[in-house]
């Protein structure tokens, strides 16, 4: 058991950082209105799940020895991969959009990630079993329990100061305005 636990915790400390990450690509703004969508860097997040997946994937199949077909008998790691996924970029693009409308709030967001996401599985796992496998009532405690621990990392994870506002909001937008729109100088002669 202890491969599954480690890659358990790999997972945990990847999303973990991901929320943070995500937020750093948070846009300034401009007015009260932000310079570009949410969208704009979910782009880079789904050409990096493509890489790495496709290549990642077919490499370890690969070095496992694995058939590159997906007819007959392997056509379900099709569908269920295919479904599987798609659950994934949903999901990306909601924790995504959550962290930008959020203003990067990693540390509202992300308790409600994690603590949803194990309470989900749960749930899944009591309708996809329902008759086959009994329930135990810890099951419902350990649910209100997330929800208990949700809540009370949200409200005691250390924050940072709060920013200072600006003396000038004309004057930060000129800034901001100014470094998006500035290029910087080539020398053609390097060719």
């Amino acid at each position: 058991m202890l491969i599954p636990i480690l890659f358990a915790l790999g997972t945990a400390i990847f999303w973990g950082c991901y929320g943070p990450t995500i937020g750093n690509a948070a846009a300034p703004r401009v007015d009260g209105a932000p310079l570009w969508s949410p969208f704009k860097p979910y782009v880079f997040i789904g050409i990096a799940y493509l890489v790495i997946a496709i290549v990642g994937g077919l490499l370890m199949m690969a070095a496992k020895g694995d058939s590159f077909s997906y007819t007959g008998v392997y056509y379900p790691t099709m569908k269920w991969g295919f479904l599987a996924g798609t659950l994934g970029a949903f999901g990306a693009v909601c924790l995504t959009t959550a962290m930008m409308t959020s203003k990067g709030n990693a540390l509202l967001v992300m308790p409600i990630v994690f603590g949803g996401a194990v309470t989900v599985t749960a749930i899944v796992s009591v309708l996809r079993l329902h008759g086959v496998a009994s329930t135990s009532p810890m099951l419902w405690v350990g649910m209100g329990l997330t929800l208990v621990g949700v809540v009370l990392t949200a409200m005691n994870t250390p924050h940072g100061h709060a920013p200072t506002k600006p003396k000038a909001d004309a004057a930060v937008s000129d800034t901001v305005t100014e470094a998006v729109t500035a290029t910087p100088a080539v020398a053609d002669d390097t060719v």
